[in-house]
C-alpha cells in the first residue's frame, strides 16, 4: 500500500515574507527548509527578532493576505502547511513582558539625538563633505549630473497614451499607457507600455510606484527612442503558422 504522508524533497525550500505582531516595522523575507519542522522555524524566527519559541505562535498568509493556517504542531514540517514563495508568515508574540512588548524597540522618540550646527561640520576636517569638495576639484565631471531631468523629453513630443506602438529592437507590439518623468527610475523621459503579449517585466508599478495598469508581466518602462508609434495593430498569433 502507498504511504500517504507528505512526501519533500531533500532539497526543497521556500522564499516567505516574515511580519511580527509587536514590531510594526519588522518585515524580512527568509528562506526556509520546507523539511524543517516548526519548531526549528521558530528558533531560526527567536534568532532575528527576540521573541522566545515557546512564547511564538505562527499564522501562515497567502499571497493575497488571506490566512492559509496557524502553525500550531511544532513537531510538523514547515512544508506540511504548504507554503509558496511569497506567502507570509506572521509571528503573535504571546508574551506580555517579551523584550519585543510595548513597541519600545520602535520608540526612538525619547533618544538623544545628537546634532551639529553648519558653521561647526564645516570647521571639522576628514568630513564627507570635505572629501566630495576635493574630489570634485580634482574631477568635476565626475560630480556632474550625468542624465537631466529632461533627458529625452523632445523625443516623447510625438508619443501620446493610447498610441500603438512597436518597440525596437525585438518588434514586441503593444500600447502606449505612460509618457513623462519616472521617479523611481533614473532621471528622463519614460514611456511606459503594455505590451500585447507577456513580453513585459511588471503590471505597471515598478518599485512601489504605480505608473499605469496592465496585466502582469504586459508592463515595461521604456526609453522613447526605443519606441515607435503608429499604425502596429496587434499581430495575430497563429498568422505564421505552416497549415
Amino acid at each position: 500500500m502507498a504511504s500517504s504522508r507528505l512526501q519533500i524533497q531533500p532539497d526543497e525550500a521556500v522564499l516567505l515574507r516574515v511580519t511580527h505582531s509587536n514590531i510594526k516595522s519588522f518585515s524580512a523575507e527568509i528562506r526556509f527548509s520546507l523539511q524543517s519542522s516548526v519548531e526549528a522555524v521558530k528558533d531560526k524566527l527567536w534568532r532575528k527578532c527576540g521573541t522566545s519559541v515557546n512564547s511564538m505562535q505562527l499564522e501562515l498568509y497567502d499571497d493575497a493576505n488571506s490566512k492559509i493556517s496557524s502553525l500550531t504542531d511544532d513537531s510538523r514540517p514547515l512544508g506540511f502547511y504548504s507554503p509558496f514563495d511569497g506567502y507570509r508568515l506572521h509571528i503573535i508574540d504571546l508574551d506580555p513582558s517579551s523584550v519585543t512588548a510595548g513597541g519600545w524597540l520602535e520608540d526612538i522618540s525619547s533618544v538623544e539625538k545628537y546634532s551639529i550646527s553648519e558653521e561647526a561640520y564645516d570647521k571639522r576636517d576628514g568630513t564627507f563633505r570635505k572629501f566630495k569638495e576635493k574630489m570634485a576639484a580634482q574631477n568635476p565631471s565626475a560630480f556632474a549630473p550625468k542624465i537631466t531631468d529632461d533627458y529625452m523629453e523632445d523625443l516623447c513630443a510625438n508619443i501620446k497614451v493610447g498610441d500603438r506602438c512597436e518597440i525596437d529592437p525585438g518588434e514586441k507590439r503593444g500600447v502606449v499607457k505612460y509618457v513623462g518623468r519616472a521617479e523611481s527610475l533614473t532621471p528622463g523621459f519614460w514611456v511606459g507600455v503594455q505590451f500585447d503579449e507577456p513580453f513585459g517585466k511588471h503590471d505597471g508599478m515598478v518599485k512601489g510606484v504605480r505608473y499605469f495598469d496592465s496585466p502582469p508581466l504586459h508592463g515595461a518602462m521604456i526609453r522613447p527612442d526605443k519606441v515607435k508609434v503608429g499604425d502596429y495593430p496587434e499581430r495575430d498569433p497563429f498568422e505564421e503558422e505552416e497549415i
